[in-house]
């Protein structure tokens, strides 16, 4: 018995040569996402750090430690776009996937769906992409900030 048109071997082959490339893209957002879970981790240890030492502190310290405290706000602000924008990049590369299997490829609707839903994907990624650069610049920006308080420190105790 003949497999029906839409199921042949060379079409359900197509559909899987199709779906490779979103199968990579969940890979990448999957490892993009741990990424960014150990990064904010990372930041949730310097807040409790800060918020530790800002019980004992001195005035002065209070204000450095508040400051540290709010730019790690900010950092893991950015994180928490970057995680929500890949998420939502994964998710919507399932669905283009799942549209993949279960309608035809011929049908205009199905194609706009499956077009609409990569698409979006793909400028999910880009743009958490983008969130995780802006929050590794103010990781660069901060530990700038704390290598040149750490010299004033170091020069104040030397003169």
């Amino acid at each position: 018995m003949p497999l029906p048109a839409a199921t042949a071997p060379d079409d359900i082959a197509h559909v899987i040569q199709i779906a490779l490339a979103p199968a990579f893209l969940l890979t990448a957002l999957a490892t993009l996402l741990n990424v960014f879970s150990t990064r904010l981790g990372r930041v949730a240890d310097k807040v409790d750090a800060a918020a530790a030492g800002l019980r004992g502190a001195d005035p002065r310290e209070a204000g450095r430690l508040s400051r540290q405290l709010s730019f790690l706000r900010r950092r893991s602000f950015m994180l928490d776009v970057a995680v929500v924008l890949a998420s939502t990049g994964a998710v919507t590369t399932g669905i283009a996937v799942l549209t993949l299997f279960v309608g035809a490829l011929r049908d205009a609707a199905t194609a706009s769906v499956l077009f609409a839903c990569f698409g979006l994907a793909l400028i999910c990624t880009v743009a958490a992409v983008g969130a995780f650069l802006v929050e590794i610049l103010m990781a660069g920006r901060g530990i700038r900030d704390e290598v040149d308080r750490q010299q004033e420190h170091a020069e104040g105790k030397g003169a």
